[in-house]
């Protein structure tokens, strides 16, 4: 199976935080599937490490061995995702979360996150949140 993970969940993974759900844990630490991480969500983590609002185990430059000891692909944001944003009602204010939905309904794939206002956009689709 092919997951997106939330910036949360990559941050909480990472640093073995409890706030992960086993679920969440167990999905990721399976070999056997295909994990991605929006480049949103790379955008989102170094926007908020710059300001300070957000510590690093280390330096932001971390974040890229992270990715790659956890076989976690990026994933690009292509036209299409910005199209289907652009489509996508505002249950959401904040746009990474809206870009990452787009990525997920357009790529189809489940969303491993915690924000259960996520679950609005999947009414009706295959995709879902898993938490």
């Amino acid at each position: 199976m092919r997951y997106l993970l939330d910036s949360h969940t990559f941050l909480w993974y990472i640093s073995g935080s409890s706030k992960l759900s086993s679920k969440a844990q167990n999905i990721i630490d399976d070999i056997q599937n295909e994990l991605m991480m929006s480049i949103a969500s790379l955008w989102e983590i170094s926007v908020k490490y710059s300001l300070g609002k957000l510590k690093i185990n280390g330096s932001y430059d971390s974040i890229a061995n992270d990715l790659a000891e956890n076989k976690i692909e990026i994933l690009p944001i292509a036209f299409i995702h910005t199209k289907i944003q652009a489509s996508l009602p505002f249950h959401h204010k904040d746009p990474f979360d809206r870009i990452i939905v787009s990525q997920a309904l357009s790529e189809n794939m489940d969303i491993i996150s915690k924000d259960e206002i996520l679950d609005l956009y999947f009414k009706g689709e295959k995709i879902k949140r898993i938490w």
